[in-house]
């Protein structure tokens, strides 16, 4: 259907890439320590819209477009370095908040919606995400299908939909398996300053990334 082919292949090699730890699972971790299962969904669902995005510029071009175009791509990239280690910078070295002033442990420090976004951000202005859906996606659509753009549009959202089932599984078993961590500010703290190192982390992988 719209010229898919090995769908079976399609389909166990994107639950094993889903499932591998990365970054993506990180944040959703991080996040679900922090604030709770819905911190952690909250991550998950903004790092899913980040990936519709990439998945919606496969399907129209934008992405080939992208990487073709060494302009856009050097913007896109310096873009997203400075904003995730921007992001980094000031959670690593943000102050320690006590005890009678709002926290990490309630959630009243970090919106639902910043986690949101900043989930959602850190794959829109990643390239090598759209990187790895134009060179991953068109491995299982034929070259003279008919409907290109719908296979890369129903591949991507499978794709998505599953990687969106794990991470949420991520977020309810780690927030369950948390409660006593969030009980403790300096190991709040801590992992608040971990979440920091791996923003800054992936802005300066991004900031090396070299156009295919």
């Amino acid at each position: 259907m719209f010229g898919i082919h090995d769908f079976g292949l399609f389909f166990v090699s994107a639950l094993l890439l889903n499932i591998a730890p990365g970054p993506d699972t990180a944040y959703v971790v991080g996040r679900s320590v922090q604030l709770g299962w819905r911190g952690g969904v909250a991550a998950a669902l903004g790092i899913s819209t980040g990936c519709l995005t990439h998945v919606l510029a496969v399907a129209v071009g934008l992405s080939a477009l992208l990487v073709a175009s060494a302009a856009a791509f050097t913007a896109v990239k310096w873009l997203g370095a400075a904003y995730l280690c921007y992001i980094g910078l000031t959670m690593l070295f943000s102050r320690q908040t006590n005890s009678s002033e709002p926290d990490m442990r309630d959630g009243r420090a970090v919106s639902l919606s910043r986690v949101f976004w900043q989930g959602a951000l850190t794959d829109v202005l990643n390239p090598k995400v759209a990187m790895f859906f134009l060179a991953f996606l068109p491995q299982f659509v034929d070259t003279d299908a008919p409907h290109k753009p719908l296979a890369f549009l129903m591949l991507g959202l499978i794709f998505i939909f599953n990687g969106t089932l794990w991470c949420l599984g991520v977020a309810i078993m780690t927030a369950r398996a948390a409660g006593r961590v969030r009980n403790s500010s300096r190991a709040m703290a801590l992992i608040n300053r971990g979440l920091g190192a791996l923003f800054v982390y992936l802005g300066v992988r991004i900031a090396l990334v070299e156009r295919i």
